[in-house]
């Protein structure tokens, strides 16, 4: 039998399913996006870059991995907070995994 393939989405990054939310780890410090799991439906609830570390591109690569994440596992995501939203303004070809 086969192992089941798992696609590295990217380094430092990893769901916190015990605190529900994604986790990004860069050398300035822990980017984040807060989720809640609602009738099938992963909402991003707010996406936060600490200080030091905005400006780098972060948050979109913290981003970038839950849409992949969301497409390997075959989620649906919806965007709340203001960032989310912008993001998947900013990136049509993310929207297929939208809800």
């Amino acid at each position: 039998m086969a192992a089941e393939a798992h696609v590295l989405i990217m380094d430092g990054f990893h769901d916190n399913t015990a605190r529900h939310r994604y986790e990004f780890e860069a050398p300035e410090g822990l980017s984040f996006a807060d989720y809640r799991d609602i009738a099938g439906v992963r909402v991003i609830m707010h996406v936060e870059t600490p200080e030091e570390a905005r400006g780098r591109g972060y948050a979109q690569k913290l981003m970038d991995a839950i849409v992949a994440e969301a497409r390997e596992h075959g989620m649906r995501l919806r965007a709340s907070c203001s960032y989310a939203v912008a993001y998947f303004r900013r990136h049509p070809a993310a929207q297929d995994v939208l809800a």
